[in-house]
């Protein structure tokens, strides 16, 4: 069992610090639930704007949860001190059960969805388990890695969803759909051949972040098929939630030592940890909040556009936030993946319709 650690709160260039590297994911990136719109749902946030106005709110709050969540979990991880991923994600999930059984029960955002089987909820514990895997890799990797070397691993996210599709499901693509992957590829590779903060474990454990991510999304469209046991993405994270903080507890315990004993009395001595804690939770649970409103308002493909200008704003941003160095080769193989990816995006749908 860990130690509990001396805190330390650097501020300093991230340059200096040998053992975690600079600019702030997921982030939490916490992975996306499914977005699919329940059409009787009951309650119509912000009904009394204009339509365009609302849409603009919400994509703009889209963005800053998305990215402060970023820079608040790379803060937190690599320049406050506070080193215990694990405990972190555990926080947020707690958030997010929170906030969730709120805005389904008492708000009333979305028509509350029971969980109808065992069979049903034991499908719902293996996404979850997928689901813990992948943030508290998210998580760990902001220790050790940029926020911008983060976002460009993470852009690979449909490489490894095409893998899982055709190693699990055996369904395979068109060769356009193949081809567009090859960019995604070459742009991280020259990503990372050209990072100047470049660590090993943190690159390996952000593609098990990124990994993890594609085959939730995989087994997910596997495991929830039957229209009975499919559920909105805001009633999943409701039942998920509480099923990951109680996973991840005995590991952060067992791995992180004592660390509500630590935090607790880091409170007493710096008020400042309760607000970035606090703050940093309820972030992590609007990204998942505004991730609905903004497919609610628009549609899954201007998500998925809109998630693309994401991971380059909060490149940008962390860059500007944390000083980390980058290189014109860096910069140049982060901007081939995100082309890859819209490249995939675009053979995808000429795929779908060929198809049909």
């Amino acid at each position: 069992m860990v130690e509990a650690q001396k805190w330390t709160r650097r501020m300093s260039n991230p340059r200096l610090d040998s053992t975690v590297a600079a600019a702030a994911d997921q982030v939490l990136d916490i992975p996306a639930t499914p977005t699919a719109e329940l059409k009787n749902s009951t309650y119509t946030v912000g009904s009394h704007l204009s339509p365009n106005l609302l849409t603009a709110l919400i994509i703009a709050s889209w963005f800053m949860s998305n990215i402060g969540v970023l820079l608040l979990n790379k803060y937190l991880l690599s320049f406050y001190g506070y080193r215990y991923p694990i405990f972190l994600t555990m926080l947020h999930m707690l958030s997010c059960a929170s906030y969730s059984y709120v805005a389904i029960n008492l708000l009333e955002i979305v028509p509350r969805q029971h969980i109808l089987s065992r069979k049903q909820f034991f499908k719902i514990l293996a996404l979850c388990l997928i689901f813990c895997f992948s943030v508290v890799c998210g998580n760990t990797s902001l220790r050790y890695i940029p926020v911008s070397f983060n976002q460009a691993i993470g852009a690979t996210t449909p490489f490894f969803t095409a893998i899982f599709a055709f190693l699990i499901t055996c369904k395979k693509e068109s060769a356009e759909v193949y081809f567009a992957l090859l960019p995604v590829v070459f742009g991280i590779v020259l990503a990372t051949n050209s990072e100047p903060l470049f660590n090993l474990f943190g690159f390996l454990v952000c593609i098990g972040s990124t990994s993890g991510r594609a085959l939730k999304s995989v087994v997910q469209g596997i495991l929830l098929t039957n229209e009975a046991e499919k559920l909105h993405s805001m009633n999943l994270l409701l039942y998920m939630a509480p099923m990951a903080a109680m996973i991840l507890l005995p590991f952060s315990l067992y791995i992180e030592g004592n660390v509500a004993g630590v935090t607790v009395e880091k409170a007493r001595t710096d008020s400042f940890i309760v607000f970035l804690l606090i703050g940093n939770a309820t972030v992590a649970y609007l990204v998942n909040l505004t991730n609905f409103l903004v497919t609610k308002h628009t549609s899954a493909l201007t998500l998925q556009v809109l998630g693309n200008a994401k991971a380059a704003l909060a490149a940008f941003v962390s860059v500007m936030v944390f000083r980390n160095p980058v290189t014109v080769m860096g910069i140049t193989g982060f901007a081939v993946t995100i082309m890859g990816v819209v490249l995939y995006s675009e053979a995808k749908k000429r795929s779908k319709l060929t198809t049909h």
